[in-house]
């Protein structure tokens, strides 16, 4: 695998299945992976849509390797009461993931619930 970036980009979403809705208020932050080390590239925080307005990652910034994704689920839930006990089933979800063509669309939605959740490659 050659390192080289290129014109794609990385998004993501959030919805409530539990709700029905979109995850708005949710934040999510992004680190690059490389061996041990874990760099912190971005936080941002999920609009109405439960999307970001922009990519996480886009361009020149998104380049071939290991990203992680964490989604700070457990504060949502807490603040929507839908998990009204002290002690949530999930809190923090960290979602691993290779990009191998920086020229793609990478979208990495998160379909979340108070006890369980499902991701998928999307477009």
């Amino acid at each position: 695998m050659t390192a080289t970036t290129g014109s794609g980009r990385l998004t993501t979403h959030v919805l409530d299945t539990a709700l029905g809705k979109p995850a708005s208020g949710l934040k999510i932050e992004l680190f690059r992976l490389s061996g041990a080390d874990r760099v912190h590239l971005k936080s941002v925080v999920t609009n109405d849509d439960g999307r970001t307005d922009g990519p996480m990652l886009e361009g020149a910034d998104l380049t071939e390797g290991s990203y992680e994704l964490v989604f700070s689920a457990g504060d949502y839930i807490r603040r929507t009461a839908s998990g009204d006990d002290d002690i949530l089933f999930l809190d923090e979800i960290p979602i691993r993931f290779g990009i191998d063509n920086a020229g793609q669309h990478y979208h990495v939605p998160l379909l979340l619930s108070p006890f369980g959740y499902s991701t998928y490659r999307g477009s």
